[in-house]
């Protein structure tokens, strides 16, 4: 194990169920046992891709706002039904219940957070 500080916004933490913490790259598939950490900054809705769903089929994900402003959007469940819509303020989260859709828009530049096991995580265009 490294005695050295590791920056969150250049690697993500995997926390294994073995009880192991290791860090990596941010946003990899996952793997089955590994919780992934991730923290990052981003200007533009283009960069917590707005067009697209994402879901997390293996476990809830928490997605939080560190500073900033953003809007987490479900899919609707059922044809007809609109998006729900959660806003999140700085020092605040939201729960993502595990296999729902959902996406990202920014109010501004935002430093988020997000905590899921990402194995088999799926990405959608938004028109879908």
């Amino acid at each position: 194990m490294s005695a050295l500080p590791i920056d969150m916004f250049a690697r993500a933490i995997h926390i294994h169920s073995s009880g192991t913490v290791t860090d990596a790259e941010p946003r990899t598939a996952g793997e089955p046992d590994s919780w992934q950490l991730a923290t990052f900054h981003a200007e533009t809705d283009r960069e917590v891709h707005s067009d697209h769903w994402e879901m997390h089929p293996a476990a809830e994900e928490v997605v939080c706002c560190l500073s900033g402003s953003m809007r987490l959007y479900l899919r609707p469940e059922r044809p007809g039904d609109v998006e729900e819509m959660t806003r999140l303020a700085a020092r605040t989260c939201f729960i993502v219940p595990r296999g729902r859709w959902h996406r990202i828009e920014l109010d501004e530049p935002t430093d988020l957070m997000s905590l899921t096991l990402r194995h088999g995580s799926q990405v959608r265009p938004r028109t879908a």
